[in-house]
């Protein structure tokens, strides 16, 4: 599996998200950036590690990498490696005694655990392709690459215009607009957002 190693970018969240926050990752030799929803909790307990404030009492994570610690265990690396329908999925890599361990979990408790150990965060290539942001052009032209354009076809749900034709024109209409509202949400820094439009962008690519 090729994978890209990644870097902590930051935190976002606004009113309307419900508690979530997004968690940005970013690419650390390249422009790619991995927007992830997490959980409150899960934001909390990064937060405080890469503020460096430490609880009165020891949080969840804080807890787990005492008893990996007592174990003689160490977290050496976090992989996001996979990402199926619109669900991430990571891997916590161990180190016990020379012996390599995989352990599967969610993205949020993987990296809120791995900072703990200033353990390295990847991504797959296969994640960055299908849900990195660099611009929207670039996204919109990766869908258009994947030979997949004519698997949607609003026009034809809600009018009687048929035809390969209109097909085609209702598409690009469609990407046109998430290509500006994409390029807005990035030029203004609004990941949540983003990654919003980046999933509408994977549901229109079926």
């Amino acid at each position: 599996m090729n994978k890209f190693q990644m870097e902590i970018l930051g935190l976002s969240t606004s009113p309307s998200s419900g508690g979530a926050y997004a968690l940005i990752l970013s690419e650390t030799e390249g422009n790619r950036r991995l927007p992830i929803i997490i959980g409150t909790f899960e934001a909390q307990a990064i937060a405080l590690e890469l503020e460096h404030i430490k609880p009165p009492r020891p949080m969840t994570h804080d807890l787990l990498r005492n008893v990996i610690q007592s174990f003689d265990s160490f977290v050496k690396s976090i992989v996001i490696s996979d990402l199926k329908e619109g669900t991430f999925y990571a891997k916590v890599i161990c180190d016990l005694n020379g012996q390599e361990i995989e352990l599967d979990a969610r993205p949020s408790d993987a990296i809120a655990l791995g900072i703990r150990f200033k353990a390295p965060i990847f991504a797959s290539d296969e994640v960055l392709n299908e849900a990195g942001i660099t611009s929207a052009t670039d996204v919109v032209d990766s869908l258009r690459k994947s030979g997949k354009s004519g698997a949607y076809d609003e026009t034809a749900q809600t009018s009687s215009v048929k035809g390969a034709d209109a097909a085609e024109i209702s598409f690009a209409d469609k990407l046109k607009q998430l290509e500006k509202k994409l390029d807005t949400a990035i030029k203004n820094e609004n990941y949540e957002e983003a990654a919003q439009l980046r999933d509408q962008i994977s549901r229109i690519k079926g």
